[in-house]
């Protein structure tokens, strides 16, 4: 909550610049850090209500009375499934992505899990990204050799 009270105060500080200008441009840009802050507050809110609702973790085995895995566990591993391929996806076209959406991207993973740890955790991600661009090539920046080749 903490990361969304933040994001809530940037957005009140962005509504009072607003009311300060009369400038079209600085209006759309207040009016856009507004929307973002509050749609990173809400997300942060949802994330502390909800997460541990949707993953499980491998640590704990939910089992039925007969010792198999019960239908609530078998959920989890399809979702955790489904967000590492997701995953992997992005990172496979990250180089296509226009560059505000990565930002927004790596802004929201960098701040998943716990707030103390999320320094660390985005020096992470920003490594791995810088080290996985040169390596992941989108297709049409191929050379015509390169193509041939393959």
């Amino acid at each position: 909550m903490f990361m969304a009270k933040q994001y809530r105060a940037k957005a009140a500080e962005s509504v009072k610049s607003l009311k300060q200008t009369a400038v079209p441009s600085e209006i759309s840009k207040f009016q856009q850090s507004i929307q973002r802050f509050n749609a990173l507050a809400d997300n942060e809110e949802w994330l502390a209500d909800d997460f541990e609702k949707m993953i499980q973790s491998q640590d704990t085995p939910s089992q039925n009375d007969a010792g198999k895995p019960d239908a609530s566990r078998i959920v989890a591993q399809t979702e955790q499934r489904i967000l590492r391929c997701l995953g992997a996806a992005v990172i496979m076209n990250w180089n296509t992505i226009p560059t505000k959406l990565q930002r927004e991207l790596f802004d929201t993973a960098g701040s998943m899990g716990d707030l103390l740890k999320s320094v660390g955790l985005r020096g992470q991600i920003a490594r791995f990204l810088h080290n996985q661009k040169d390596q992941q090539r989108p297709a049409d920046h191929l050379s015509n050799r390169d193509r041939t080749s393959s």
